[in-house]
């Protein structure tokens, strides 16, 4: 093992300018393209190459980024954005309204986006002026602006759609993509043009997916990496004990659950994802909280739900479950009659092959034999997207607005619904709860839904994250975002 650490630190250090910054990143990206993309890390490559519509600041409010300022209808109905002047795209062309409706109407209408469901509520996109655009909607839709700060909200250069089809985006922001070679570095250098010039200070960042976090840290320590995302928990004294390293952590929008397959091709023809009583015995079997001290030193939240424990949109009637071995047994045996086998889906990284094991273990004394495999991270979402699993440890990076982390995987037409969980009633509800501004309202509406969903378990959610960032002591200006992107404004090397 002390070879290999140390091969590792060879290979990564090779000189580089000291105006590059290097991130160490626990998987890799999967298609660099807004319309396409579904993985946590390929947001943090698209913070630097792809601006969006707004954002969001370090406490979750809607800020400008290439709209300026925007005011929705009298009736919800219609959300009108003043764009940005002087912005132009990586290829030179002009960010302007006609921009925004091309990408809008292609996140809408083309056969591969994901964005779909996020903009389903949008009827048209309507060019006001070169600097103006409204969007008019089929009904009053409260997430709309959370679901312009992601990949939604970025624009790209449209004479460049069919580039970023291949997974080479020509955007409005600050980096422009110079290279990619898959499962070991993504470059992007530095675009002079950029509208907000001033707060880039790097010529370049190379993104290094590193699944081993022991790699990542030993990188870091060597000065081979200069940030690493997801610090594993139990590295926090290594990091606070090197005066060379500095550890930044906040409390993330993250979370992570198992999906289970019920109605995605022949591999949900299985007790687990016929019966919900075999389901139940599962969480039953599960200790979340020995899950969180083992794996992560405690410092993770367990959690059962797509909202955090004790956040707005969480339901309190519905608190962590505590393990119960005898009544997971008994469910069990009910169902199957005996013991029962399937398999657990989980990437590559040093961490969630942990959880998986743990899972095992717990899930064995209740009669499951669980057998867990091990896919790199693009690989698990590509099978898991067309209903090759029986079960999979998944990460959500969470968003700001709470139907964001519920309606990608639970809604009907969820983009990430793997498993193809589909309750009407529960529809409705969602979409009751994005018809209204109104907190009290909204509370109300997700928590019915979750009193339904959380007793079919199409989804196991196991923990919340706390975002745990390892830099270099040379770094200065970073930022923790609860949503666990790396912004790289008013980044700078020492």
């Amino acid at each position: 093992m002390i070879r290999l650490l140390a091969l590792a630190v060879l290979l990564l250090s090779a000189p580089v300018s000291a105006a590059s910054l290097r991130i160490g990143m626990q998987e890799d990206v999967d298609v660099l393209d807004p319309a396409q993309g579904v993985t946590f890390v390929g947001r943090i490559v698209f913070a630097a190459v792809c601006d969006k519509l707004v954002d969001i600041d370090p406490e979750l409010t809607i800020v400008p980024q290439l709209a300026t300022s925007w005011e929705w209808a009298t009736d919800s109905k219609a959300l009108t954005l003043h764009l940005r002047a002087n912005v132009r795209f990586q290829d030179d062309s002009p960010f302007d309204a006609a921009a925004v409706k091309a990408n809008l109407d292609r996140y809408r209408t083309e056969p591969t986006s994901k964005r779909k469901s996020e903009l389903a509520p949008v009827e048209a996109v309507e060019v006001v002026d070169p600097l103006t655009v409204r969007l008019v909607l089929k009904q009053a839709y409260a997430p709309l602006l959370a679901v312009l700060s992601d990949r939604a909200g970025m624009m790209v250069a449209p004479a460049s759609f069919e580039a970023a089809r291949s997974g080479s985006p020509v955007c409005a922001g600050p980096y422009r993509l110079a290279e990619r070679v898959p499962l070991d570095h993504i470059t992007v250098r530095r675009f002079d043009k950029y509208w907000n010039a001033d707060a880039i200070k790097l010529d370049e960042i190379v993104y290094r997916p590193i699944p081993d976090t022991a790699v990542r840290l030993v990188n870091l320590q060597a000065g081979s990496l200069d940030i690493l995302e997801r610090l594993a928990a139990t590295d926090i004294p290594a990091v606070k004990g090197d005066a060379r390293l500095r550890l930044v952590e906040t409390t993330a929008l993250a979370y992570n659950t198992m999906s289970i397959n019920l109605e995605h091709g022949p591999r949900a023809d299985t007790p687990l994802g016929r019966d919900p009583r075999v389901r139940e015995a599962l969480e039953a079997a599960i200790d979340r909280n020995a899950l969180n001290q083992v794996v992560f030193n405690g410092a993770f939240v367990p959690s059962n739900q797509p909202q955090a424990p004790g956040s707005t949109y969480w339901d309190p009637a519905r608190p962590v479950p505590p393990r119960d071995l005898a009544r997971a047994k008994k469910l069990l045996a009910e169902a199957t009659g005996g013991r029962f086998s399937f398999t657990l889906t989980t990437a590559t990284n040093t961490t969630d092959q942990q959880v998986a094991q743990i899972i095992q273990a717990m899930a064995n004394e209740a009669g499951f034999d669980v057998k867990i495999e091990a896919l790199e991270s693009t690989a698990m979402v590509r099978n898991a997207d067309k209903g090759d699993y029986q079960a999979v440890l998944a990460i959500w990076s969470g968003r700001a607005d709470p139907d964001a982390n519920v309606s990608i995987w639970l809604a009907c037409n969820g983009f990430l619904n793997w498993g193809r969980y589909c309750d009407k009633a529960t529809d409705e509800l969602l979409g009751r709860a994005r018809s209204t501004a109104l907190v009290a309202e909204r509370q109300g509406f997700y928590r019915q839904a979750a009193e339904r969903y959380l007793d079919a378990r199409p989804h196991l959610f196991l923990y919340h994250s706390k975002l745990l960032w390892a830099l270099s002591a040379k770094l200065d200006g970073f930022k923790p975002y609860p949503d666990g992107l790396i912004r790289p404004q008013g980044l700078r090397l020492n």
